[in-house]
């Protein structure tokens, strides 16, 4: 059952929504989608015909750049804030990886004369004054 829910639901980057279907999923009219991928902060995919399709995750995008709009964010903001936190996304995978890695180089050669740093709980005292 759950495979065929999966043939039927693209997936989430999948560029399959034209441009009236992602303003009417979003809430936002056609001619923003049409500025903010102008602006450079949601860059849909194309069709070989220059038509935009966008993707789950565009649309996604489109309600946070709203929502950063209203809380008064210029469009340089915005961009900046779209840049830093993708940028912040990706160091975290690398660093998972990374990890990863470590983890298994120190399982398949463990350190001779290293005793292992256990995690030291940290204490919190409130100032009451």
């Amino acid at each position: 059952m759950s495979d065929e829910l999966n043939k039927e639901q693209p997936s989430d980057d999948a560029a399959v929504y034209v441009i009236s279907v992602a303003a009417e999923i979003s809430g936002l009219h056609p001619q923003t989608l049409r500025q903010y991928d102008r602006l450079g902060l949601v860059s849909p995919n194309r069709t070989e015909g220059r038509n935009r399709r966008y993707s789950l995750r565009d649309i996604a995008l489109l309600r946070a750049v709203q929502r950063l709009v209203g809380e008064g964010i210029n469009h340089a903001g915005i961009k900046r804030i779209i840049d830093l936190e993708s940028a912040m996304a990706n160091m975290a995978l690398e660093v998972a990886q990374l990890r990863i890695e470590v983890d298994a180089l120190i399982q398949a050669n463990p350190p001779k004369g290293l005793v292992r740093r256990t995690r030291s709980e940290v204490i919190i005292y409130k100032n009451e004054s």
